[in-house]
């Protein structure tokens, strides 16, 4: 069978992290995305299911069989709670570590601890296009830590579950960032995937 792939919502990679502990982030998923004509992109994803992978909406592509749920090999829960400003959360991805010119992505997993803002800091960058009943606003100014491109799809884990997607910034690598805000979509997905059950 198929796996399926939820797409919700936009590309990014992590600024000012660290390498993550191996089989620490099971969950995490390698999206490669080859586009006719057009060559090849990256972005992140997290199980959620054996044949069930959740992403950014431009992340659009078609993936394999059933991942073999092993010990370095596993899913996470989706959070179903709104995640309270100053709260500290993580993001993981293989993304560039860099904005220099022809910058590579990580050939490790790398991994950096963000706190959520108010949703005041976002609104205040109208380039951001911030829409806080369904998006997150991640990321004090203050420190260089972000995600970037290639990490799109990423999970925001708060409290051990995902809370948000990797979604879209300013570019630069400067925070904030926006995640889609998960618990907006939860009912949803929840729902589509009984409709796919055979």
């Amino acid at each position: 069978p198929l796996t399926m792939l939820l797409l919700l919502l936009f590309p990014r990679e992590i600024i000012g992290g660290q390498e993550a502990r191996p089989h620490s982030r099971p969950y995490m998923a390698f999206v490669k995305i080859e586009r006719e004509g057009k060559g090849g992109s990256m972005c992140g994803g997290f199980l959620i299911q054996d044949d069930v992978v959740v992403t950014a909406a431009h992340c659009n592509c078609n993936l394999g069989n059933k991942a073999k749920m092993t010990q370095t090999v596993g899913t996470i829960s989706l959070s179903q709670e709104t995640v309270k400003k100053g709260t500290v959360c993580s993001v993981a991805g293989w993304g560039q570590t860099s904005m220099k010119t022809n910058a590579q992505p990580s050939p490790t997993l790398q991994e950096v601890e963000l706190m959520v803002m108010g949703k005041c800091m976002c609104l205040s960058r109208p380039y951001l296009h911030y829409v806080p009943s369904r998006m997150l606003c991640v990321g004090d100014p203050q420190e260089r830590k972000a995600p970037f491109l290639g990490d799109s799809g990423g999970p925001l884990v708060c409290d051990g579950k995902a809370t948000g997607i990797v979604s879209h910034g300013t570019g630069d690598g400067s925070t904030p960032s926006v995640f889609t805000k998960l618990s907006k979509y939860v009912c949803w997905i929840k729902k589509t995937l009984r409709k796919l059950k055979p």
